[in-house]
């Protein structure tokens, strides 16, 4: 797997990117909020990647709550949602759509 982070993008926000990697390189990326809602600290960036029944997941590295990566759904609080973002990749570059 392929996991990276992009800086913040305002004042406390930025972005959380995993890819799966092949052997031409990255072909899928998933983008989320990089601040966690239950704290409202950007840390997610430095969350644990893993995933649940097959659906990639990362957990805060503060409190271990999982985002899907999929959808920003909490799986440990289905009230809690973080933003995702819609992403392509075009001749190698990232692109990732504002909100």
């Amino acid at each position: 797997m392929f996991v990276g982070h992009r800086g913040r993008a305002g004042a406390a926000r930025g972005l959380r990117g995993l890819g799966d990697r092949r052997r031409a390189g990255v072909d899928r990326v998933l983008a989320i909020d990089h601040v966690d809602p239950f704290t409202d600290v950007p840390v997610l960036a430095r969350g644990i990647v893993g995933d649940v029944d097959g659906e990639p997941v990362v957990a805060s590295p503060l409190h271990k709550q999982r985002f899907s990566l999929l959808d920003g759904r909490c799986l440990d609080d289905p009230d809690i949602r973080l933003s995702t973002f819609v992403t392509r990749i075009e001749g190698g570059v990232v692109l990732v759509a504002r909100p």
